[in-house]
């Protein structure tokens, strides 16, 4: 346990904070896949999320129109006032369409849409579903910062459980990553993406306001763009992070498809874009090289870190991964994010309604 304060205010959890915050006066968006209907995670946050009382949780879903009445009951039994954003709805996808938005859908996509509706709440809290160990301080931590001045606020956690590390694509790819990058570059914003601890975490709160400043990538890449607009609209004297302890979340494999190598692809692309879109020009080659010596310096120190707590650990399957990883340490390509609300025509209440006759038909 530890108390510093660097260039992020940090709100440390010394044993049982369980901190005012304006609960009744937050959306909280939960993104949901209809893979999720049942899972002992998702039903674990949701049974918790009606102990909090938030005042409403937006579940931005996707499914396909088969499975979707299901899975609205399914979400409409909890003790919540929760709203359905039906995200793959055929006339969501056609009203995203003449906005010139259509395109890929995922979960970048998903939380983007959330973010419209949730927005017109003082306060926004978002996360995932998938942790096993959450607990219902986790939004009142997420949002008091927001209560004291600030705009933007991310929670950080060890990745600990079975006595082994988890985290890898934080571990083994995001942090020797930006080491590489801090090394090229005094740039203030490269300093601020260095500043949390755990970036690619999927738990933030925003002001409503920044809420519809946010540009989205469509897919994995979330956490990355929710820190360049957040930098721009916050930066350090506005930016928190909040200790949310030691999660416990459902894995995914390194290959295949939705696997920790594809997620590294696009996370590294947003990464280089809201980068590039602020004036850095990375060598990449020298980069890549300098990425896997500074990957490899922490495989000898997360070696050392896991004897010492007598967990396993393999530091050639951690190799392997880092190998992995290398090639996506690339040019970024098109940018696709989608634009922030304030930027478009597109109302959020028009993308509301249109799910909600879209799911009355299916019920």
């Amino acid at each position: 346990m530890e108390y510093v304060q660097e260039r992020i205010s940090t709100f440390h959890d010394y044993g049982g904070a369980d901190p005012s915050a304006p609960v009744d006066q937050a959306t909280v968006v939960v993104p949901l896949a209809e893979r999720d209907q049942g899972s002992p995670a998702t039903e674990g946050v949701l049974r918790t999320l009606e102990s909090v009382d938030p005042g409403r949780v937006l579940v931005p879903l996707r499914a396909a129109e088969s499975a979707v009445g299901e899975v609205a009951a399914w979400l409409e039994s909890f003790d919540l006032d929760l709203t359905v954003l039906w995200c793959t709805a055929p006339a969501v996808e056609s009203l995203l369409a003449d906005h010139g938005l259509d395109g890929a859908a995922g979960k970048g996509r998903d939380v983007w849409l959330g973010l419209g509706v949730a927005g017109e709440s003082p306060y926004v809290a978002v996360h995932d579903a998938d942790a096993l160990t959450y607990d219902r301080r986790h939004v009142p931590k997420l949002l008091a910062p927001l209560a004291e001045g600030y705009d933007f606020t991310k929670g950080y956690y060890a990745r600990v459980e079975d006595q082994q590390l988890y985290g890898r694509l934080f571990r083994l790819f995001y942090r020797p990553l930006i080491s590489a990058l801090s090394e090229a570059s005094t740039a203030e914003f490269v300093t601020y993406l260095g500043s949390f601890r755990y970036a690619l975490a999927g738990e933030f709160a925003t002001t409503g306001d920044l809420a519809h400043g946010i540009r989205a990538p469509r897919g994995w890449g979330l956490e990355l763009g929710t820190l360049g607009d957040a930098f721009d609209h916050a930066g350090f004297s506005g930016s928190a992070q909040v200790d949310l302890g030691i999660h416990e979340h459902e894995h995914r494999s390194v290959e295949g498809s939705g696997g920790l190598g594809e997620m590294c692809d696009e996370v590294a692309a947003t990464l280089f874009t809201v980068i590039e879109e602020r004036g850095l020009d990375p060598d990449y080659d020298r980069l890549r090289a300098a990425y896997r010596d500074h990957a490899t310096r922490l495989v000898r120190q997360y070696a050392g870190d896991a004897s010492f707590n007598g967990f396993e650990y393999d530091p050639q399957r951690e190799r392997e991964q880092i190998d992995t990883y290398a090639p996506s340490v690339s040019p970024p390509g098109e940018d696709t994010r989608l634009p922030a609300w304030e930027e478009t025509a597109l109302a959020p209440n028009d993308v509301l309604a249109r799910s909600e006759t879209a799911l009355a038909q299916r019920r």
